[in-house]
This record gives C-alpha cells, structure tokens and sequence, in this order.
C-alpha cells in the first residue's frame, strides 16, 4: 500500500508513476487526497475539543474543591456537551478513515525509475541471455509427449481426479519433482535462506498483506466456510511471517525460502501457450523472500537475480532475463525481473522465475518495521523471487535433454535424482 504521506507531498510524483503503470483512473488520487483533507479538518476539530474535555474537567475539580457546587455543575454540563460533539466527530473520522483505506488499497505500487514504459511483455526489456539453445535430434517431441511416452506425468489421470491443470506425476516423474526441489532447497540454504515449512492456506489478513487482496481475489481458490485462501505463492504465508513485527536491525537482512504448492484458478485461453506443463492450475515452487533496510533493497535484488541466474547456469538451461515493463507488471511490484527458458522443442520462451522489489508496498501494509539507534522505527523493504517454479523447467528439461534413446538428467541432478538419465 502507498504511504499517504507520499501522496500528500508527491502527487505528481505519484501520478506520473501510475501512468507507468497504465493506471486509467487517475481521479483516484484527487479522490484520497479530499478524503484526506477532510479528516484531517475533523482530526483537528476533535482534538480541539478533548483539549476542552481536559480543560474544563480540570476547572471543575478546582470548583469543587473550593465549594462552588453551582458553577461546578454548569462546566460539568458543558463538559457533557463536548464530549457529545467528540463522538460525533470520533464516527466522521473512523468513517472517512475507512473510506480512505478503500480507495489506498486500490492504487499499485509505484515503479522504480528504471521500469520500461510500456503496455504489453512485447515491450519488456532483454537484459541479458545465458547458456546455447541445443539443436535437437530430428523428430524431437514437446514435454507432453516425452512424458507420456517414459510415463512420467498423466494429464488425463489428473483431469479424470480433479479437473484440467491439476497432473500426476508418476514413477521418475514424481521423483524428478522431489529432486528438483531438493536441490532448489539446497541451493538457495546453502547461500544463507533459512528454510521454512509454512501453511498451504491463508487467511484474509494474510492474503491481504502481500497484495493478493483485494486485487487477485478472483484468481484464488477460497475456502469460503472457514474463509481460508489456498496460496497462490510461497511468497505469501512466509512474507506474512512478520507481521505487525517490529525487527532488531542486527537482524538484517532476513532471507527465507519455502518449498509448497501453488494454486491459481487462471490458467489461460487453450491452445500450446497451455498445453502439458506450460500453465497449470497446481504447480510446485521454491519461492526465497528477503526483508532489508530501504537504502540496500536493490543491492539485495541484485544479489537476488544473479542467485536465480546461477541455478539456472548450473542445470545449463538456455535463458534471460527481462527487466518488466510497467504495463506487465505486478501490482504490488517497483521493479521485477523475469527469467525466461528456452524450449527447444515448443521454440518458444517460458517463464520460470521473477524477481521483484517491492520496497514498502507489502511492509506497509503489514506493519513490518525496524527500529534506529535513535528509536526511530522505519518500514523494511520486502524482496521475492522464484527459485523455482518447476513446471516449466521440468518441460524444458525433459525437451532441451532428450535424445532418440532417453533424457539426460543434468549432472547437478543426478546426486537428488539417483540416475543420470530417463529411459
């Protein structure tokens, strides 16, 4: 959420931001802006009159003490009077503050200077690339059709379960999952994220804090008895971890990662954009998430992109890096970069990993702050990144190694998968 003080101060600032970020209704900022306006007008008028409770309170205890029960009694009766206006005044402002925290969390994040101008991920900027794209054998197969052909993942079967976008993994596919998030694991613990075991499910609050609500309601899966949310993300609960907490700075910088799975109820129009591994409704995802002081945010996201990056040299996945437009953005996002891998047998780039700067957008609504030598609390800055989503992989892995007599498993792997290659 954007702090109000920024808009009181900033407003062109503000605009110009939102414009990046193709917001169309503008107004919205003139709208908080009045709202706040008012409130502060009425703030003003009820502490006026509590200084006048307190005042008057005062000089009727000494009226009292000295015996004038009848002057007494007309400051009580004024004091009564005040205290009336005061509660008026008490449900304008819990009113306004309502309708202004309605209309706050409608705007997105601000982008950082660096976000492209533009609209759609055609306008996203190329950073850099890694690692060559294989030349595959003559009569090389999409994911979907070497999975069915070494009986790795049924669709149907998970259709037939559940619904489309929900697959089995069986036999050396299902542990080719498992290894794959246990080297991810490894990795990411290995360069100092504490590992965590969080919940698959959330609740408001929670969704809340990160962004997802009231912005994504629409693509989650709720559990409206209990009013419980499956996690889009591990992002989620873990980032929730610490909230309305106020952190030691020598803590700084916390890092945590999380192995769950994920649910999103989108899952796209139909066609090969969807097709086997490339969208799904449940997937699993190794998320790392940090919380910094705001002036090293961006060394950290630095730290944060060169970390995916490596992940991906050591499985020698063809890939780049995209710094994300404003129109392709998150919502709650100042500066994401995407990873993208190159599937050698679609011909086509899927994304796998993005990392994302939200400086104070998700600690403000969270409350997650850090206090000074001086006592001066202050909101951290929140960082996320996939390391990684594993669909996508797995599609690029099982195309990008395939060979007219089996899949070569990456060496980095074999350790976690127990074989060096699918036959």
């Amino acid at each position: 959420m954007l702090q109000l003080q920024v808009l009181r101060t900033q407003k062109e600032y503000v605009i110009e931001g939102l414009k990046v970020k193709n917001v169309s209704d503008l107004s919205l900022v003139d709208s908080i802006l009045a709202i706040d306006e008012e409130r502060r007008k009425i703030q003003t008028q009820h502490e006026e009159f509590l200084a006048k409770i307190n005042t008057t309170s005062k000089e009727v205890g000494k009226l009292m003490a000295a015996g004038n029960k009848d002057e007494a009694e007309k400051l009580k009766a004024e004091v009564a009077t005040y205290k009336e206006s005061t509660k008026v005044l008490g449900d304008q402002l819990t009113a306004l503050e309502l309708q202004q925290h309605e209309q706050l969390v409608l705007l997105p994040n601000l982008p950082h200077t660096s976000v492209p101008i533009g609209k759609t991920p055609e306008e996203n900027e190329i950073v850099r690339t890694g690692n060559e794209i294989p030349t595959l054998y003559e009569g090389a197969v999409p994911h979907w059709n070497l999975a069915k052909k070494y009986n790795l993942i049924d669709f149907e079967l998970g259709t037939k379960i559940t619904g489309a976008g929900f697959p089995v993994y069986i036999n050396k596919g299902a542990r080719l999952q498992r290894a794959l998030i246990n080297y991810f694991l490894d990795y990411n613990t290995k360069a100092g994220y504490t590992e965590y075991q969080p919940p698959h499910m959330v609740n408001a609050a929670s969704a809340y804090g990160t962004g997802q609500l009231p912005d994504k309601e629409g693509q989650m899966y709720h559990a409206t008895v209990d009013d419980f949310y499956l996690i889009p993300t591990a992002e989620v609960p873990v980032t929730n971890i610490y909230r309305d907490e106020i952190v030691k700075e020598s803590e700084l910088p916390i890092k945590m990662t999380a192995y769950t799975p994920c649910f999103r109820r989108e899952a796209g129009s139909y066609g090969k954009d969807v097709r086997g591994l490339n969208r799904l409704h449940q997937f699993d995802k190794v998320e790392i998430v940090q919380f910094t002081l705001p002036e090293h945010s961006y060394n950290a996201l630095e730290g944060m992109v060169l970390h995916v990056e490596k992940l991906l040299q050591s499985m020698h996945m063809p890939y780049r890096i995209l710094r994300l437009c404003g129109g392709d953005m998150s919502f709650a996002s100042a500066l994401t970069f995407d990873f993208e891998v190159y599937s050698a047998a679609q011909k086509r780039w899927l994304e796998v990993s993005s990392v994302s700067n939200f400086e104070t957008f998700q600690t403000n609504r969270m409350k997650i702050r850090t206090k000074n030598e001086d006592g001066k609390t202050q909101l951290l800055h929140s960082l996320n990144g996939s390391s990684l989503a594993l669909p996508r992989i797995v599609a690029c892995l099982l195309e990008n190694n395939q060979t007219e007599s089996g899949i070569q498993i990456p060496d980095v792997l074999i350790p976690y998968f127990g074989m060096d290659r699918i036959d």
